[in-house]
């Protein structure tokens, strides 16, 4: 195979995880025989430093035209105002937007090896293997109306709209179904329907669409309800399917369990033919950017989510999945795993995968 990958290494971190990533590809490439043509743009914090744009027409149109797109991360406290007008954080909105990719994919898996690592009990977090997908266009994030203002009295005030239409729910419903189906055969689909007006219409949509799949096991859980329930019962969920909002937050809450935001991949996906973005869940993390011991094995995850979903390479994929769960097998870790004065930098990592690869 000959593909075309779009290299957004973005702020902090990103370079050298990103960095890290295309050294699997390459290693991938030659065992496998494919040719992977890398294009690096910018975006986030240092296409605003350079461009005035956190996303510029240069990078969104070589998106466009690749196969598929590795990102690292963006953002930092240099560009964090809330309140100014340019931020890391639209490029990153407009992208997902212009690539219509409307499914985020988070998988919180427990590698064996790394059970002693979670804040819980290792015999509550055995098993856990919960694939979470995110609706990522719309919801309160996109919503319209928003905005400030001032009330008759003088007071501050902030809107947003939590909007969803039923061909939007339907969607990212059928994503879950699909992947559930491929997996263990269950879908929890989690709303707010006892308050919401929008999460009564998704629950609505989410049982027409639950019929369409009468071999998946469905239930439906209130987001309050399924916080509590990640904590006391995390193994007994496999797709759980949620709005942008409660995505963002459970997903991230749910990181947790695997004891370090450093292991977590995702995908952001959408109709078929479209290209897909693949990133780590965490930040750019500032505060060790440059001393080359980031984790790089959540961005090497993503790029294994790269190959199965943006290229369909399902061998290549599963080959880099069990070399990084062989290096952890080995008592490999890097700082925020764990290893204390033994810690594994970035690159020493990265190599310890490329030689299980082998």
């Amino acid at each position: 195979m000959e593909a075309k990958i779009t290299l957004l290494p973005g702020d902090g971190i990103g370079p050298e995880i990103v960095g890290a990533t295309t050294k699997v590809f390459d290693a991938i490439a030659a065992k496998y025989g494919h040719t992977f043509n890398y294009s690096e743009h910018l975006m986030g914090g240092i296409a605003i430093d350079e461009m005035n744009n956190p996303l510029p027409e240069e990078t969104l149109g070589a998106c466009l035209e690749s196969d598929a797109i590795m990102l690292g991360a963006v953002g930092g406290p240099k560009w964090d105002d809330p309140t100014a007008k340019i931020r890391p954080e639209q490029g990153l909105l407009r992208l997902r937007k212009e690539l219509a990719v409307f499914a985020n994919l988070r998988p919180v898996k427990i590698f064996d090896a790394l059970a002693d690592a979670s804040p819980l009990k290792p015999e509550r977090v055995k098993g856990v293997d919960i694939m979470f997908v995110r609706e990522l266009t719309g919801g309160i994030y996109f919503g319209t109306p928003r905005g400030r203002e001032t009330t008759a009295d003088g007071l501050r005030s902030g809107f947003d709209t939590l909007r969803y239409d039923e061909n939007e729910i339907a969607r990212i419903l059928r994503v879950g179904f699909e992947l559930a189906r491929q997996r263990r055969g269950k879908l929890t689909s989690v709303d707010k329907a006892n308050v919401l007006t929008t999460m009564q219409v998704w629950r609505e949509v989410a049982h027409e669409v639950a019929k369409e799949y009468p071999d998946v096991e469905y239930e439906d859980i209130l987001v309050d309800a399924m916080a509590m329930y990640l904590i006391n019962r995390p193994a007994d969920f496999d797709v759980v399917v949620t709005g942008n909002m409660f995505g963002d937050i459970l997903s991230d809450a749910a990181s947790m369990i695997t004891g370090s935001l450093g292991m977590l991949p995702s995908a952001a996906v959408g109709a078929s033919g479209s290209v897909g973005l693949f990133e780590p869940i965490h930040g750019s993390a500032p505060d060790i950017a440059g001393k080359g011991i980031a984790n790089p094995l959540a961005t090497i995850m993503s790029g294994a989510m790269l190959l199965r979903l943006g290229l369909g390479l399902e061998d290549e994929a599963t080959a880099v999945e069990n070399a990084v769960s062989q290096v952890l097998a080995d008592g490999h870790r890097t700082g925020d795993l764990g290893g204390g004065e033994a810690a594994l930098g970035t690159d020493a990592m990265t190599d310890k995968v490329l030689e299980a690869l082998d």
